[in-house]
């Protein structure tokens, strides 16, 4: 019984932690979007003076 509690409760914790990871990973992604953008934004404006 105790042996079935720890690993629901080690499930639980796994799951909580990729969904964290997923989140992290998303999270990067749109700031490195952002930052392509913002660079090839100046970029932009450098050429066109």
């Amino acid at each position: 019984m105790h042996r079935r509690t720890a690993a629901i409760a080690f499930s639980l914790a796994a799951v909580m932690a990729l969904s964290a990871c997923a989140n992290t990973v998303r999270g990067v992604g749109r700031d490195v979007g952002n930052t392509v953008s913002a660079t090839e934004g100046a970029v932009n404006d450098v050429a066109s003076r």
